[in-house]
Order: structure tokens, then sequence, then C-alpha cells
């Protein structure tokens, strides 16, 4: 069993504590360890402390990994991204450029639905190529755990394609991956007019696929008035929670239009981007426990300045998530560090509540705060070596800090 050591940390932001998400003052106590260091066995973490501690026990045998004086954190977690999907959307960010917005676009036959129809064209393989060339992305920013949703098939066959994609490319990089089942994220060319015939195809033949063969750990619904209203949204997450399904919710992203009230009567998991969410959908969070993925990265790519009320959010003791959003239309962006500097300036979240938000937050709205989002004995060593000597660093320097390491089940990837 092989002893490795990581020594000469600056801080080690451990973020050890409570065995739950962090709410309100909690968020900003992030456990540092000044000049700490971390003993690791067989891909866990056996131990953490100061490094003299440490050092007492280690062997001649013991591998040294010289922090350099830096800054180490949890490998980030990511738990809202769409990781599968054909082509880009480079010509409608010129056009958004221009000043069409993405709600014009999307009325041309853009998007999403741009998307869908390259993404049914791709093989599988074309599409694993892809996926592990943004596994590759997320990796190279430090993240180690992503959520990865469907939504860009809207067959029963694409989206299954998709969600198998998903797992494969969890098994062929050092990405952890958890896969949501997203059919249900736009009304496909073929059906526009008859919507309910396609929630009738997404409750009765690809969600009972997508339990069947065990594809995925959650279900999410893209609610919004236009797309799929709160009564339909709630009929196919009843229907994938009676599949053994976690819920979660795209919601109040343009409008408050009932989604995260929605989130807060079904008790989803989540409740994602909240724009445009309000004081009593908020406070209907909180009595439900369902947490808040806020995505500033998408606000921003669209050219919108409607952030989520983030601030109210804590404030009403809500364990708030950052997430990228990473996709090809609303939000090409795979790095943690962009959205928590995007969360500090625009949301003003202090930088330790943006790092609680980007690591045990987002994993225990995964169900993996067992095993990741904080750096304690028994976890996965998923860690991150920054290029910085404090942590306020990591979303001070927008788009220059970069990860010196990283590391996923004790295995340097980067």
């Amino acid at each position: 069993m092989a002893l490795v050591a990581l020594v000469n940390c600056s801080q080690l932001v451990t973020l050890a504590g409570a065995n739950r998400p962090r709410v309100g003052a909690e968020m900003r106590e992030l456990a540092i360890i000044h000049d700490g260091a971390m003993l690791i066995r067989d891909a866990r973490i056996e131990a953490v402390g100061a490094r003299s501690k440490i050092e007492a026990l280690l062997n001649s045998d013991t591998q040294i990994i010289d922090a350099g004086g830096r800054v180490v954190t949890p490998g980030f977690v990511d738990a809202h991204t769409h990781l599968v999907f054909a082509g880009n959307r480079a010509d409608e960010f010129e056009m958004r450029c221009s000043g069409i917005t993405y709600q014009e676009i999307a009325r041309q036959g853009g998007g999403i639905r741009s998307t869908v129809r390259r993404t049914r064209d791709a093989t599988e393989n074309e599409l694993l190529a892809v996926a592990q060339k943004h596994a590759r992305w997320f990796l190279r920013s430090g993240t180690t755990t992503i959520e990865a949703k469907s939504g860009y098939g809207l067959t029963v066959e694409a989206e299954m394609k998709i969600l198998r994609v998903v797992r494969e490319t969890e098994e062929t990089t050092p990405l952890r991956c958890v896969p949501t089942f997203l059919g249900a994220h736009e009304v496909p060319d073929e059906f526009v007019g008859r919507t309910g015939g396609y929630i009738e195809l997404v409750i009765d033949e690809m969600l009972p696929l997508v339990a069947l063969h065990k594809l995925a750990s959650f279900c999410d619904v893209f609610c919004e008035p236009h797309i799929f209203d709160q009564h339909s949204a709630g009929r196919i997450l009843e229907a994938a929670r009676r599949l053994g399904l976690g819920l979660r919710i795209h919601g109040d992203q343009f409008s408050c239009s009932g989604g995260a009230m929605l989130a807060a009567r079904l008790g989803a998991a989540t409740a994602d981007h909240l724009e445009h969410t309000d004081a009593a959908s908020i406070a209907a969070l909180a009595a439900a426990n369902v947490q808040p993925i806020l995505l500033p990265g998408s606000v921003y790519s669209i050219g919108s300045r409607h952030y989520a009320p983030a601030r109210a959010m804590i404030e009403a003791g809500l364990a708030v998530v950052l997430a990228t959003d990473f996709n090809p239309g609303s939000s090409p962006i795979a790095s943690m560090p962009v959205v928590m500097s995007l969360a500090c300036t625009q949301m003003k979240m202090t930088p330790a509540e943006t790092l609680t938000a980007a690591t045990i937050n987002a994993a225990s709205s995964l169900n993996l705060a067992a095993q990741v989002g904080s750096l304690e004995r028994g976890k996965s060593a998923d860690f991150v070596v920054h290029e910085a000597g404090d942590y306020r660093e990591i979303p001070y320097f927008l788009g220059t800090q970069r990860p010196a390491m990283v590391y996923a089940k004790g295995e340097r990837v980067v």
C-alpha cells in the first residue's frame, strides 16, 4: 500500500466540518491549516494536519509531493454541466455580439435545437472523443467531479446515446461524472405544436429506459412557460421520482414563473439558475432544504446583467452551490475559478463563500459529500495545488490563475 505525503502547503484549505451542506456564516469557514500537510494511501486521504504532525508519520518509502508553498484545495465539484454535445455555436456568439438576443436566436431555429441536430447526427464514438476533450478542460481547471446532463438528443435513442457517453467518459478519463437525464430540455422540431406528445414520450419511453439501464442518477427539466410549464415539468419529475431518480430543475431563468416553487413542492435536490426568483420562492426553497445552483457564467455569456440574488439566498440559510453550466450556447465556460470570480464581483459573494459553493456544497447536492468536496480522512484524494499563496487569489486573478497540479483519486492528472 503506497504511502504519499503532500507537504509544504502555504494554506491547506480542508473545508472540514459538519457532515452536511454549509449555510450562512459556515460558508466562510474553510478550516484552513497553515503549513499543512496530508497523508494519502491507496487513493484515499489517511490523515490531515500540521506539517510537523504528518511528517512524524512518514517512512523511508513515502512518496513526497511538494506543494512548493502553494495553496491546496479540494478538487472542484461542478454540479451543473452539459458535457456531451456535437459542434459549437460560435456563429451564435457572433450574432449576440451584434445585438441579437439569446431568445431571438432560439426563435429563429438556433439555440438548443441547432445543437440537437448536430448531436443526433454524431456517432457515439464521435461524441465520446468530444466529451473526453471536454473532460481534459475540466481537469485542467481543477475540476475533478462533474454532474453531466443529457438533453441534446431529444429522441429515445439519442438521449440514451448521450448518457452512455457520459458513463464511458467516466470510465476512460480521471473525471468523476454524475449523469442526469434532461430529455425535457426543449421541445424538438418534430414536436413543435405538440408539446403534450413529447411529454408522453419522455414519461412513457425515455424515463423507463434510463431507469432500466441505470443510465442516470437524476432527472432534470427546463421549466419555463414557453417550454415546459409548472404542470408539465411536475408530471415529468414525479414520474422520474417513481422510478427512483433524484430531482433537479432549471427554474426561474428568464422569468419568475414558479420553477423554484415547484422544486420546493417536490423536494428536489436542487433548483438551478434562479436569476429571476423572488423572496417568496427563496423562502420556499429554504423551508424545503432545496439547494440553489447559481450559474453566473451563463448570465455573463448571454450578455445579461440579471444575476441570481446570492446574498439574499445565503442570508435565508440556503446552501448555495456554484457551477459553470458548461454548454455550447449560453455558457461555453469549463472553469470554476472564472465562475467564482463572477460570483464575487457580480453577486457579491466572498471568496470563501465561493470556494464552499464550488466544493463541499456542490458535492452535497450530488449526494457525494461522503466522498469528495473536502480534504478529510477517508475521502477520495481529489485535490488541487494552485499557483497561488492565498486562496483569495483563485477568484482574484480572473482567467489567469491556473492549477500547478491536479490530483484525482490520488493520481496526478494535470
